[in-house]
């Protein structure tokens, strides 16, 4: 009945002018429970080994020790002239022998897969491939064991040499852009990191790397190209790098989200939820592979679940950049819940499952860029308005007190040392306090900020400006030698005070008193010039008719009697006698012994 049985399975028939086939439902198909079955006995018709037809989209749970036996007959038409290979074209796959007859009878087999190095593979690559013994026109008995400890189902390709290249180039070229596109994501983000000095760029640009990581784990390009020497590390890359993409995703989401008014229980969890990430990879290591996947499938699911929950949540409470990530999030979260399917066999392998992860990641990590983006800059809002507020002032943006004082002291510095000409002018709106308890808080400070749009109006933009005080200005005029300019300046500014707004209500008038000093004619230490316009704004009547004022010049200090008696000896020449003033000169008026240095200066 066995051989019956053998005899009328179907022989695939290989001709050039179909260069592909899939063959996964063209062999019949055995399960050894014990893995023990040679190939010597199958050949010879081993009691127990009841092939059967193998089913479409079959999925197969051998566990740790079962293999998988597939059976292929094989015919090349009499005038193809390419090379035939077996496909097998799942990464995942952990084990795949193929079994082919020698001349001589015998048999002869190759080996490829995750637990095997990739560089002693027959074709390295992705994924297994074989090249098909076929030397003549007739039936060839090809067999395939296969191991693989977890649920799964395998596609098996039969094509040509060409077909296969030029495939392959396709696929290559798919995903390098792809790894392109993320490479430079990720240096750009580095350096926009460094240049910024802006952690959330170089954090993003580390998830960038590791989802980088898992999808070239997932295609097999990283076993190919990376680690294809370390067989071990190549059978656990995938989950482990699964895992911990899993984890960084959902951080990126909690840190782009951030902390919202309700529902802090539920954002905690989620954070912890990313955070665990890390020892799971590490536990994934050692565990058994059935528990691994399982423990794999839950993760990602919780990920997918908590991830989409707080970008809806961010989106509801109108954040913009909610929208981006759910945006984002999505298709990543869907691939990943049709992969974890795929994984528990409750789903045949397909293109989606194998390359969606792919795609998805090629939507989803520019997606969470413009959010990073978007977040970001608010974030840089934010530090520049309190950076603002620590150098300007809150309510006219004119210089900070301490700021302006210190300009004020290295112009005062400038003119001790190289008699650079500078004016300082202090200006105060004298009925502040009656606007403000007359009509309220709001009027007063909108009087303030009027003031300062006069200001704006007549000064030039380097000229220096600060409030420092409640209804008090001080303006800094480099250059300035004279009182011409200082007095035109601030007879246009309590002129503008006088002419209120049209259509203001209430109409308030600006009423301004300003005091100047210029540094050439009064030199002192910036406190003590500060201190005595201060005071001169005090005495100025709130109806005076001199609203402006100068601190006057500095008076010339009387000479000593003993150098005016020097001096007048000095004129008279060497044969002049010496002239002592009378003891009564030391006790003269002050304002005689002046005139008298005078005339003998």
């Amino acid at each position: 009945m066995l051989a019956g049985s053998v005899r009328a399975q179907p022989v695939v028939s290989l001709n050039d002018t179909s260069p592909t086939l899939d063959v996964s439902t063209a062999s019949s198909a055995w399960v050894d429970p014990d893995g023990q079955a040679g190939i010597d006995q199958l050949a010879g018709g081993r009691p127990g080994a009841a092939f059967v037809p193998a089913g479409d989209r079959a999925v197969y749970s051998l566990g740790p020790n079962a293999a998988l036996w597939l059976h292929y007959r094989l015919s090349k038409a009499s005038d193809s002239r390419q090379d035939w290979l077996l496909e097998f074209p799942i990464p995942l796959l952990d084990l795949v022998t193929v079994y082919q007859r020698t001349p001589s009878g015998g048999w002869t087999s190759k080996t490829a897969g995750d637990t095997v190095a990739v560089s002693t593979w027959p074709e390295p690559g992705r994924y297994g491939r074989f090249r098909l013994n076929l030397p003549d026109s007739g039936v060839h008995d090809v067999y395939v064991r296969i191991q693989h400890q977890t649920e799964i189902s395998i596609p098996v390709r039969v094509s040509t040499q060409s077909s296969l290249a030029q495939r392959l180039q396709l696929e290559y070229l798919a995903i390098g852009a792809v790894f392109g596109a993320l490479v430079l994501l990720i240096i750009a983000c580095a350096v926009q990191s460094w240049i910024y000095r802006d952690r959330a760029y170089g954090w993003y640009a580390v998830y960038a790397t590791i989802m980088a990581l898992v999808v070239a784990a997932w295609t097999g390009l990283a076993g190919h190209i990376l680690w294809g020497n370390f067989s071990t590390w190549n059978n656990m890359a995938q989950g482990c790098l699964a895992i911990l993409g899993g984890g960084s995703a959902l951080l990126v989401v909690h840190h782009l989200c951030g902390p919202g008014p309700r529902y802090k229980w539920f954002e905690r969890f989620a954070y912890r939820t990313g955070v665990a990430g890390v020892p799971l990879a590490l536990v994934y290591l050692f565990l058994e592979r059935g528990s691994g996947v399982r423990l794999i499938g839950v993760y990602l699911i919780a990920v997918v679940l908590l991830g989409i929950s707080r970008a809806y949540m961010t989106w509801r409470r109108q954040d913009i950049v909610g929208f981006w990530v759910m945006a984002a999030f999505t298709p990543l979260g869907l691939v990943t819940l049709f992969t974890v399917t795929s994984i528990f066999g409750l789903y045949s392998v397909s293109w989606l499952s194998q390359y969606g992860l792919m795609v998805a990641l090629t939507l989803e990590v520019p997606l969470l860029l413009i959010a990073l983006n978007t977040r970001s800059h608010e974030r840089h809002a934010v530090e520049a308005r309190e950076q603002a507020m620590s150098s300007q002032d809150a309510l006219t943006g004119l210089l900070a007190a301490h700021l302006f004082h210190d300009r004020f002291k290295q112009v005062v510095g400038r003119a001790q040392r190289h008699q650079e000409p500078a004016a300082v002018v202090y200006i105060e709106l004298v009925n502040y306090r009656y606007i403000k308890k007359t009509w309220g808080t709001a009027v007063a400070e909108q009087s303030l900020l009027r003031s300062v749009i006069k200001l704006r109006r007549i000064l030039r933009d380097v000229n220096t400006v600060g409030r420092i005080d409640e209804a008090r200005f001080g303006l800094i005029l480099e250059g300035v030698a004279s009182r011409s300019p200082v007095t035109e300046l601030a007879a246009r500014l309590i002129a503008a005070g006088l002419m209120p707004l049209k259509g203001l209500k209430p109409e308030v008038v600006l009423q301004f008193h300003v005091a100047g000093v210029l540094l050439s004619e009064r030199l002192g230490s910036h406190e003590q010039i500060s201190t005595a316009l201060g005071d001169l704004l005090h005495s100025m009547a709130s109806r005076t008719r001199r609203p402006i004022r100068f601190l006057e010049p500095e008076s010339t200090h009387p000479m000593p009697l003993d150098t005016e008696s020097a001096l007048d000896s000095l004129s008279s020449g060497p044969q002049a006698p010496q002239v002592l003033p009378p003891p009564a000169a030391a006790h003269a008026p002050p304002h005689l012994r002046a005139v008298k240095s005078h005339s003998n200066r």
